[in-house]
């Protein structure tokens, strides 16, 4: 099937991270649909796309969002909180029959989403892929690359290094949203997190080195323990970008390059274990906000192109995708993707 000009609809396309998905979209020759709440914010958006259409919808006016989805061939969720928006417009979606994705990192949102959609969302036949995103899709590919051929691992560790964190007023408006609203994934299920967090130290490949890093509640242990047979998911990061996010003066992310990507770097390594062998998978690059873009761009690109493993109901990426074969497809244009056993210590 040809993607070319096929509209996507982009709810929340006057956000910061939906600036970076609406041009992406355009890159693989797709015709963005901005839809959003404000009719000023989408105006100024649309300036960058003169020729897509706008429309102006609330999750809380379903018919809105049935008119902003007409003709639509998938939408992509880019408003926060998603504890807000979700319901409303997988519902919009699921009524249009189009596939959604969204780029949620709330962890109770995904597991939710999860629960309450992939009954309706198998009967309708439609795909819906939640945290599509940075949070979410990428641990769960790389953790789905790593085990490879493995039908089960011991445990899996989703290690994540970044310089830094400015977050968006999204990013804070959703931190605040969530708050108490987090599981660690132990013993086979989701369960209450240790408090405080344990703290303890990795080694990333060099220039990194081995750094203190702290246990994270985050949409990947929802996303890893929906496919992959493992009973131990965790997922640490370095304490230079928690410092960043709990310090209400740190700005916004600021552009420094003509794709307004910021300065910040990241890398992302899955390791999983099993008996005595012990097998990694890593993406690092630029942006953990603009990174969502290519990652949910592109999954929207294969739902439309039918490079799928299964077909309506709810998935996370890895099991609507190959992973190996989808992280490839992002290297080295977006991130740089390595596969290999990993280094000791960790």
């Amino acid at each position: 099937m040809n993607t070319h000009r096929r509209p996507v609809a982009v709810y929340g396309a006057h956000g910061h991270t939906a600036a970076f998905v609406l041009r992406e979209l355009r890159a693989r020759g797709l015709t963005p649909v901005l839809v959003g709440r404000d009719p000023a914010k989408l105006r100024a958006a649309a300036r960058d796309h003169p020729a897509a259409r706008t429309a102006v919808a609330s999750v809380d006016d379903g018919p809105s969002l049935d008119r902003a989805f007409t003709g639509a061939a998938a939408v992509v969720n880019c408003a926060g909180p998603f504890a807000d928006t979700v319901p409303g417009v997988v519902e919009a979606a699921l009524r249009a029959r189009i596939p959604y994705l969204d780029v949620a990192a709330e962890q109770a949102v995904t597991l939710e989403t999860f629960q309450r959609y992939a009954g309706p969302a198998r009967d309708a036949g439609v795909p819906v892929v939640p945290s599509m995103a940075f949070y979410g899709g990428l641990g769960d590919l790389l953790a789905d690359a790593a085990t490879a051929d493995w039908p089960d691992a011991d445990d899996i560790t989703v290690a994540i290094h970044l310089d830094s964190w400015h977050p968006t007023h999204g990013t804070r408006r959703t931190v605040t949203r969530n708050a108490g609203r987090h599981l660690a994934f132990t013993g086979n299920r989701l369960t209450a997190p240790t408090s405080p967090p344990r703290t303890r130290t990795w080694t990333f490949p060099a220039p990194l080195g081995t750094q203190d890093v702290i246990e994270l509640c985050t949409a990947d242990q929802v996303t890893i323990s929906r496919h992959l047979r493992v009973p131990e998911i965790r997922v640490l990061i370095n304490r230079t970008p928690l410092d960043d996010l709990g310090d209400p003066t740190t700005p916004p992310p600021a552009p420094v390059d003509a794709d307004g990507r910021s300065a910040q770097t990241f890398h992302v390594e899955a390791v999983a274990r099993r008996g005595g062998a012990r097998r990694r998978a890593s993406a690092s690059g630029r942006d953990i906000y603009a990174i969502t873009a290519p990652l949910v761009v592109e999954a929207a690109v294969r739902i439309l192109d039918g490079r799928v493993r299964r077909g309506g109901g709810v998935s996370a990426a890895a099991e609507l995708f190959d992973a190996t074969d989808f992280l490839r497809a992002l290297d080295p244009g977006h991130l740089s993707f390595v596969t290999g056993v990993p280094r000791v210590p960790s």
